[in-house]
């Protein structure tokens, strides 16, 4: 039978028709995403538009929640679909599976390979903000420069802390810092320095590098601060990470593109450290092109334009090392002036409590508490009520959302059985009751994404019962 039309209306058009009808309360703004769980209507959202048109939220972000395989990327998908209909550049800076890679090309968008033999990055590359930087000119060029050294020694640093498993010292960053301005003054346009590059500085120690270890003249004492630093950096070159960060960035960044994804599905998932570096640095490059693009558009060389990142599979990185946080956090806390939106996604906030300082974990939580939105997926029970304590959450809701996590009943077949939550999400807004909905996906986007392709072909492989026969 053919489904009954649905129709929505006020509650003073509807009462002639139907004298029970009520308001269900369901945002109109945004990327249709799938309708109300008890109404029926329609719920339409997304974090810039909320932040831009409804005003419902202070800040463009969203925090995903929620056990794999119910959907939270299929969600994610359809959000970039619908914004990029719009004029916003989604930006994918880590696709580990790859779940958006597909979407990206069918938008016509741009995708970039990493991994070892497939791409590397090089992590000194001042990128779309340096170009930027050298056309602006000026003042306004000189502080996006300032910038753009800033986002390179962060970038870096991350490299040394997720080979040492620690945060740098305060010194060593001061010692960084000295011989990228130094690099930077005696290389060529054109031509970014390499991480070799940067270890040749160590080893020759000009005045200036020298200056800041405060070793008065004394080679053994400079030798003795910048030891430790030369060593890591020796092993980001002859580690895990150097075939990926040694070389020049095989492709650089579109900023004209519609939409950009870093496909980093090649690295295996046993590879955690080079996976942690690959995020980082997609990160760093893709938040510098925006940068760099407003700062173009600010000095009347470009279009105006609005981004949405997705930063997918957060727990990733932040267990790479201890103060990995930091540099998320440092890299990202600045979205809403960048006219940036952005979409975190992890599993569960024990990703984060599983942080090795209270410090790491304090920062992760933050994450939670200054997201606009908060979507949950399927969560178990004891996980609602530990989030119930950074977002407001009714029992009513912690007990909606803990029962799809459920899995499907023993006595299903198998041939069209789903986990009881699989497309249902909860979405939260600062103090205000949540909204359940359900996202039903088209055939188009059933056709762009599919997490479980390994697992799927013409002819699905079942395995034999002894005595089959085969």
């Amino acid at each position: 039978m053919d489904p009954p039309s649905m129709w929505r209306a006020t509650t003073v058009q509807a009462c002639g028709l139907w004298p029970f009808a009520a308001g269900s309360g369901a945002p109109m703004t945004g990327v249709p995403l799938g309708q109300h769980l008890h109404t029926g209507a329609t719920v339409c959202g997304d974090p810039i538009s909320w932040f831009t048109r409804a005003r419902y939220i202070s800040n463009p972000s969203l925090f995903m929640l929620g056990m794999p395989g119910l959907g939270k990327s299929t969600l994610v998908n359809r959000m970039l679909i619908g914004m990029a209909a719009t004029g916003i550049v989604p930006l994918v800076l880590g696709d580990l599976k790859p779940d958006y890679a597909d979407t990206v090309r069918a938008l016509g968008g741009q995708v970039i390979s990493i991994g070892r033999g497939v791409g590397g990055i090089n992590v000194l590359d001042p990128g779309a903000m340096g170009e930027a930087a050298v056309r602006i000119g000026g003042e306004a060029g000189r502080v996006l420069a300032a910038e753009a050294h800033g986002r390179v020694l962060n970038m870096v640093a991350a490299l040394v802390t997720i080979v040492r498993g620690r945060p740098m010292d305060d010194h060593e960053q001061s010692v960084l810092s000295a011989c990228l301005h130094h690099l930077n003054d005696r290389t060529r346009p054109g031509r970014p320095p390499l991480l070799p590059d940067l270890l040749k500085v160590l080893d020759e120690g000009p005045d200036r590098v020298r200056a800041v270890t405060l070793d008065r003249g004394d080679r053994v004492r400079y030798q003795q601060a910048v030891d430790p630093l030369h060593r890591s950096l020796l092993g980001v070159l002859d580690g895990p990470l150097g075939d990926t960060f040694a070389s020049e960035t095989s492709t650089r960044i579109d900023p004209g593109s519609p939409a950009v994804c870093v496909d980093i599905s090649r690295i295996g998932e046993a590879d955690t450290q080079l996976t942690a570096a690959a995020m980082l640095a997609a990160w760093s490059d893709g938040l510098g092109t925006v940068a760099a693009a407003h700062a173009l558009a600010d000095a009347g060389l470009g279009p105006q334009r609005w981004f949405f990142t997705v930063l997918d599979e957060l727990w990733r990185p932040l267990r790479a090392a201890s103060g990995i946080v930091e540099r998320i956090d440092a890299l990202t806390r600045l979205n809403r002036s960048l006219g940036l939106g952005d979409a975190k996604i992890t599993h569960t906030l024990k990703d984060a409590e599983a942080l090795g300082t209270e410090a790491d974990r304090a920062k992760a939580r933050g994450f939670v508490e200054r997201a606009g939105m908060v979507v949950c997926a399927g969560l178990p029970r004891a996980e609602m009520q530990e989030l119930g304590k950074i977002v407001n959450m009714s029992e009513r809701e912690i007990e909606l959302v803990s029962s799809w996590s459920s899995p499907p009943g023993w006595a299903g077949t198998g041939d069209s059985d789903e986990p009881p939550g699989r497309g249902r999400f909860l979405i939260k807004v600062g103090g205000r009751p949540g909204i359940p909905i359900k996202v039903a996906i088209t055939d188009t986007e059933r056709a762009l994404h599919n997490t479980n392709t390994r697992w799927t072909g013409t002819e699905q492989f079942v395995p034999k019962q002894p005595g089959e026969p085969r």
